[in-house]
């Protein structure tokens, strides 16, 4: 028994040190196949770069004092956050290529200038969202606000995500503005914060313009925001925004049905159009249910793909 168990003992140890040998020229392998990224290894370093405030620049030709201290660092700060959002900052580039040619006719029939439509990218990011005060649709028009301009608001319709007539209340409000501040920068400030709370504002610091205000967070960089998002998609290439014109997104093209009666099943209505429920409220999102209960035989347009 003792020579046996001397036996095992021996090729007990032959055996581990065979396995000792194998990890050791197993990690010999790895460690050939491990390679060290160097510096000098990396020939286009990702870099984070300061930005220059390029001169003349301005929202709706009224130029940015940016000699100012305060005002070149608040419009610095938001040069820098929306141009390092890459992410946030090329979707409203793709989202914009899609929405914007419905919005920007519509600005200038109604004599607004063009750059309102970077107003509505920041107020929604062009998405069909709805903030926690209720405001809603692209251009956030509040129940109240919509309903004093003529659009339908209920649980059945609900025209602020209807983009066109949407468009048109929010240019109705921002030409209200323009007249009682003469300045195109005050009026896209009350936007956020309303007509009577810029007003006060400016009445209780006695000064006319919104660059001369000391205002809370959310206004204080609401109008830097609409600017830089304006200059950095004026400007991709420059702020480093590299895509193909089949990179953007693109709206697709839609027909016209008039609806003066109710409809019992939007489902069926949509297949009886060749297309589905999904595709008919992608174009339609005003239609809030999979009904239209139109009581009062009211001409309603409903857009369907081609």
């Amino acid at each position: 028994m003792k020579k046996r168990t001397k036996i095992f003992t021996v090729l007990g140890i032959v055996l581990v040190s065979g396995i000792l040998i194998n990890v050791q020229q197993n990690d010999s392998k790895i460690e050939e196949n491990i390679s060290i990224t160097t510096p000098e290894d990396i020939k286009e370093p990702y870099q984070i770069k300061a930005l220059k405030i390029p001169e003349g620049i301005n929202f709706a030709g009224e130029l940015v004092p940016i000699e100012k201290a305060d005002i070149k660092e608040r419009m610095d700060r938001e040069l820098l956050v929306n141009t390092y959002w890459q992410s946030n900052s090329l979707l409203l580039i793709k989202r914009a290529h899609k929405y914007f040619p419905i919005i920007e006719p519509i600005l200038a029939e109604n004599g607004i200038p063009d750059d309102f439509k970077y107003l509505a990218l920041i107020e929604s990011g062009l998405l069909n969202a709805t903030s926690p005060a209720g405001a809603r649709g692209f251009w956030q028009l509040m129940k109240g606000t919509a309903k004093e301009n003529g659009l339908e608001v209920n649980t059945n319709v609900d025209e602020r995500y209807h983009i066109e007539k949407a468009t048109e209340v929010a240019c109705k409000y921002l030409n209200k503005s323009f007249k009682k501040f003469n300045s195109w920068t005050n009026s896209a400030a009350s936007y956020n914060a309303g007509v009577t709370g810029i007003s006060r504002r400016l009445k209780a610091q006695r000064v006319d313009d919104y660059y001369d205000l000391l205002l809370g967070e959310e206004t204080s960089r609401y109008v830097f925001r609409i600017i830089a998002v304006k200059e950095i998609m004026s400007n991709p290439a420059l702020y480093g925004f590299n895509f193909e014109k089949e990179d953007l997104y693109n709206l697709e093209e839609t027909k016209i049905v008039k609806v003066d009666t109710a409809i019992t099943d939007i489902a069926l209505f949509a297949q009886n159009f060749d297309t589905n429920y999904k595709e008919l409220k992608i174009h339609n999102p005003w239609l809030r249910e999979n009904k239209l209960n139109n009581s009062s035989r009211k001409l309603y347009e409903i857009k369907l793909p081609q």
